[in-house]
């Protein structure tokens, strides 16, 4: 038999209708639990409902509060990291003006009349180009977010070193860790300076919302009907690579047009063979380290442009054991 692997709870948002603590009881989390709020930006320390939610069991690791810290100590990293974020910026304003002829290529190519296996084929082109082109851009962001480590060395750095013992100390004897949503890159630019993707390692995780997108290998930015006009989705970075193999899409109800037949294929087929996996309301999934595994009201996009719901109630899964083939999300 592997070894148990704790579990990571995938959820969506927690604002109105919280599962948070329903899901970590449904997975044997019972004790404190350190919180991440770094998204919420200057509203981190504004987790009272959080903290009741939680049965007043949450520290808050503060790790918004503690990169101020850093940056008033250590002036020439702050420097370097803006610097380092203006690069990033206007790589993804390239990356974004192609993506965008891309998809406007892709659109046109399925509206054309054309012998079935000549569309497909082309469809199939379309969605290799803008994965190809998902692939480079996420190459790039991991090229030059390691370049910029190797040269600042930002753990090694004794602001930062103060901060992370500090956080050391705060995870002992707490049973989980759990990381809200909020502003997705300031999340995410948070848990990379703490090197944070180390220290939850091993940990039983509850992420929802932007959470987790940013523990998932890449973080992918979605809205099929913004304000500005037609959205697009598009790859933002990597994340902290703590689940594989999935693509979590957190307010679907509010982001996704999941009657709209060629979108949902585009996407689903844009990151294949990873999961795309939406995220309502009170829905979450628990990544077992082999697979998903008791999914409630979350929806499975498809390659042919339907979506699975499963854990609702007119599903067809189970609550018999973790492993039960009809619970597996794959």
């Amino acid at each position: 038999m592997p070894p148990a692997v704790p579990p990571i709870v995938l959820l969506g948002a927690q604002r109105f209708d919280p599962t948070l603590g329903a899901a970590a009881a449904a997975v044997g989390i019972d004790g404190k639990i350190a919180t991440i709020t770094a998204g919420w930006q200057e509203r981190e320390g504004d987790d009272a409902d959080l903290h009741e939610h939680l049965q007043k069991l949450t520290i808050n690791l503060k790790l918004y509060e503690r990169a101020d810290k850093v940056w008033k100590a250590d002036p020439e990293l702050r420097e370097a990291h803006r610097a380092r974020q203006e690069r990033m910026r206007l790589k993804q304003d390239f990356y974004r003006i192609r993506l965008e002829h891309e998809l406007d290529a892709a659109h046109v190519i399925e509206q054309r009349k054309a012998p079935a296996d000549i569309l497909e084929e082309e469809r199939a082109a379309s969605v290799q180009a803008i994965r190809d082109l998902d692939t480079f851009h996420l190459g790039t962001c991991v090229r030059e977010k390691e370049a910029w480590t190797e040269r600042w060395k930002p753990l090694e750095r004794d602001a930062v070193k103060r901060e992370r013992d500090e956080i050391i100390g705060l995870l002992e004897g707490t049973a989980a860790v759990a990381i809200a949503g909020g502003h997705v890159a300031t999340l995410l630019n948070r848990l990379e300076l703490f090197g944070m993707d180390e220290l939850l390692k091993g940990r039983p995780i509850l992420a929802w919302s932007a959470g987790a997108m940013a523990i998932s290998e890449r973080v992918v930015l979605f809205h099929d009907s913004p304000p500005q006009g037609p959205g697009a989705a598009e790859v933002l970075d990597r994340g902290l690579c703590l689940v594989a193999d999935v693509v979590p899409l957190p307010a679907p109800e509010l982001r996704l047009r999941l009657d709209d037949t060629e979108r949902v294929t585009r996407l689903a087929r844009r990151f294949a063979p990873a999961l795309s996996i939406a995220l309502p309301a009170t829905a979450h999934v628990t990544w077992n380290g082999l697979a998903f595994v008791r999914p409630h009201k979350i929806q499975r996009l498809r390659e042919d442009g339907s979506v699975d719901r499963l854990g609702w109630p007119d599903s067809p899964t189970t609550e018999s054991s973790e492993m039960d083939a009809a619970e597996i999300v794959g």
